[in-house]
């Protein structure tokens, strides 16, 4: 198998796209790869990331850029996005990712493989960290598996989850509950592909019919709407500002203290998403602590949902995958769905409402878009109840089909 970048391996560099690491090894496999090798696993090498981990694409000045193998002129996804290009061109059955952003998520739905999105927590992420900085755990960021058939997503999670043996192994053990169902007639369905920030493209839209329709008559109770849901322009707003500010963080001093007067520039009535991650970046402990009182009750809202419902379905993205934009920054960049430009770090919507409430999220592939491109579904689960929004995935794997080669790639 082959393991993301960003993930510490003895004799290996860590360099997370950074130039200045690019000579850096760590002396320690990180704990989630300690794993894989302890179960026999045989690590082939590691896979591309973007400068920081900080993008939907796959390119830095160490190692260049990663091609999408469905469309070499667009991109595999990111920041998982070497190890979502290797799976889909077959350089082995499984790998590692992570996601704070979408980066498990996005890679899957780009090109046409699996992943799953842990609950927060579940996977240690000691070893997964800027080279020299002081390991710590993160409120919004996981490690995960990658593959390319919805069993191994199951076989892999159970060789990584689990109590770090430094800190909180000590004492705790981790016991996932069994999936809700094992059969797909049994589960019941919400299924939403609309947000209210940012349209989704039709072919994403006709993809997540399509595959509605097939539950339907497959025997499952599917609904488009529910008065349990929460609302996800609120938690769109949140997740912005809550990933901002635990990304400032790395910030050096200069860049953070732009933050500051580009926040105090705003006007108190500017609440589009720009905005948001604005503040967020130089938030004051006291509006964090309020912002992240609000994402506790955004969990327990879903708590609420899914006693009455077992998995969300919904796009990983806004569009299948786009091709490869390099300008800078990030911020200038535009994406276009169906014909009209949008900003390109607003898409986030979509893995923001699994990220904010912490909750495992499932990314498998439901078909190809007209023009060709894999187009893939977000299976959002309880709290950890991981093994159920696998499981969902193994079953519609088992009932419709799912991973299938890029044109031109040996079996």
């Amino acid at each position: 198998m082959a393991i993301k970048e960003s993930f510490d391996v003895v004799g290996l560099p860590t360099t997370w796209g950074m130039p200045q690491f690019k000579d850096w090894k760590p002396q320690e496999d990180a704990v989630a790869v300690a794993r894989v090798k302890n179960a026999g696993g045989i690590i082939l090498g590691k896979t591309n990331v973007p400068f920081l981990l900080g993008d939907w694409q796959s390119h830095n000045d160490i190692y260049g850029a990663t091609n999408n193998p469905w469309d070499l002129g667009r991109t595999p996804g990111g920041s998982s996005g070497g190890s979502s290009a290797a799976l889909a061109a077959g350089f082995g059955p499984l790998s590692l990712g992570s996601d704070i952003g979408g980066s498990l998520r996005a890679p899957a739905h780009y090109c046409g493989i699996y992943a799953h999105k842990p609950t927060i927590a579940v996977v240690p992420m000691r070893g997964h960290v800027v080279p020299g900085s002081v390991p710590r755990e993160n409120f919004l960021s996981v490690c995960g598996p990658m593959t390319r058939s919805a069993a191994d997503l199951a076989l892999l999670l159970d060789v990584i989850a689990g109590p770090d043996e430094a800190n909180a192994g000590i004492g705790y053990r981790l016991a996932l509950p069994a999936p809700r169902h094992k059969e797909l007639k049994a589960f019941r369905v919400l299924v939403i592909d609309d947000h209210p920030l940012m349209p989704t493209a039709k072919s994403v839209r006709t993809a997540l019919d399509r595959v509605s329709q097939r539950l339907v008559k497959a025997g499952v109770k599917v609904a488009r709407e529910s008065p349990l849901l929460p609302d996800l322009a609120q938690s769109a707003r949140l997740y912005m500002s809550l990933l901002l500010a635990a990304l400032s963080v790395r910030w050096p001093a200069d860049l953070y203290e732009q933050g500051l007067a580009t926040a105090a520039a705003l006007k108190s009535d500017d609440r589009s998403l720009a905005a948001e991650r604005s503040r967020g970046a130089v938030t004051r402990y006291r509006d964090w602590a309020i912002a992240d009182a609000t994402r506790i009750r955004f969990q327990q809202q879903w708590s609420a949902l899914f006693r009455e419902w077992d998995v969300v379905l919904c796009p990983p993205m806004p569009t299948p995958a786009f091709p490869h934009d390099r300008t800078a920054p990030q911020s200038a960049r535009q994406i276009e769905i169906d014909g009209k430009p949008f900003p390109y770090l607003d898409q986030m919507i979509w893995p923001g409402v699994a990220t904010t409430p912490g909750l495992p999220s499932t990314a498998a592939p439901i078909g190809l878009s007209e023009s060709g491109l894999p187009i893939g579904v977000q299976i959002v689960g309880p709290y950890l109840e991981d093994r159920t929004t696998i499981m969902f995935a193994e079953l519609m794997e088992r009932e419709f089909g799912g991973f299938v080669l890029p044109p031109g790639f040996p079996g």
